[in-house]
């Protein structure tokens, strides 16, 4: 017998190698995994029951499958002309979409425009300001927010005064506000998705930008036709990441920056925020609904998104 029948002997069984074989194999693996899934379980796949309350009229009294069956009616009623359905989704697509944009323009900006520093001192401290604004929370961010629109002492109405314009009663004011949301969340994020990009240019070949210089390109150059391009995988996944959860709005980001004015708050309430304020006053039936249209939505983008993004980046996506 040649050594290479022996060794196909030696090989078990077809059926030898099935889910037996494998926890045999890698029991410590499996162990190791046994808490996380729990974990998953726990609160992740038990809690689907919760669904069903979508679907009713819940009462405490009956529980959530003796609540009396109302069909779509908790969704009809999100919808409806009289109610805030449509506004509330058109302000979370409004502020997500821009953040989006924004917050893939600037981020890789500043990754790109720090790796091109070549002080380390100042490449350091330059990256830890960016990064800063990552670790303030929303509260402090309104703050600082109130600080600069505030009508009587802000730093926005100060500087108008100086160029002899009126004053602007900002917070009396409700059309400036989705810009200011924005400009905020892509302020905070920026520094914390910049760290990203430029974990990524770490591991560029550059032997690729000894070439192109040597080929005469110029710093732009390098960054259109070299930079950019490498970074695509990284940019594709980071934004669908973020298209997943476009239908999200950021509650934290809305209460800590206008509150309960009830001026400012149709303008800026997103899906969450009203979620909250649905709960308080028509019930749970009715903020699980929502909640359910949220996840489905993000799940049918996602899909969609996912499959563009393979179309445009040579068969790679996030799944």
């Amino acid at each position: 017998m040649s050594s290479v029948s022996k060794e196909l002997s030696d090989v078990p069984p077809k059926y030898s190698k099935g889910f037996l074989y494998e926890m045999k194999k890698n029991i410590i693996l499996y162990l190791m995994c046994v808490p996380a899934l729990l974990i998953l379980i726990l609160f992740s796949y038990i809690p689907f029951s919760g669904i069903w309350m979508a679907f009713t009229d819940f009462n405490v009294i009956d529980g959530i499958f003796g609540s009396k069956f109302v069909g779509l009616d908790n969704f009809k009623y999100f919808f409806a002309k009289n109610s805030m359905g449509w506004q509330v989704t058109y302000n979370t697509l409004f502020i997500n979409f821009f953040s989006i944009i924004l917050g893939i323009i600037v981020p890789v900006s500043i990754a790109i425009f720090i790796n091109e520093i070549r002080n380390k001192t100042y490449k350091k401290i330059s990256q830890s300001m960016m990064f800063f604004p990552y670790f303030i929370s929303w509260v402090v961010v309104g703050a600082i927010i109130y600080g600069i629109f505030s009508t009587d002492v802000g730093v926005a109405n100060n500087i108008l005064g100086y160029f002899g314009v009126e004053p602007i009663r900002w917070y009396s004011e409700p059309k400036y506000w989705k810009t200011i949301i924005i400009f905020a969340s892509v302020w905070k994020w920026s520094g914390y998705s910049s760290i990203l990009y430029m974990a990524a240019m770490s591991n560029f070949d550059n032997s690729l930008y000894e070439s192109a210089k040597v080929d005469g390109a110029n710093k732009l150059q390098q960054i259109y036709y070299l930079t950019i391009p490498m970074l695509k995988p990284t940019i594709i996944v980071l934004t669908l990441l973020n298209v997943g959860r476009i239908f999200y709005g950021d509650f934290g980001m809305i209460y800590g920056i206008v509150g309960n004015n009830p001026v400012l708050i149709d303008e800026v309430t997103v899906i969450d925020t009203y979620v909250y304020q649905s709960m308080r006053t028509l019930g749970f039936s009715y903020s699980t609904a929502i909640g359910l249209f949220q996840s489905l939505m993000g799940l049918i983008l996602i899909t969609f998104a996912n499959k563009t993004a393979k179309k445009i980046n040579d068969g790679e996506g996030l799944f």
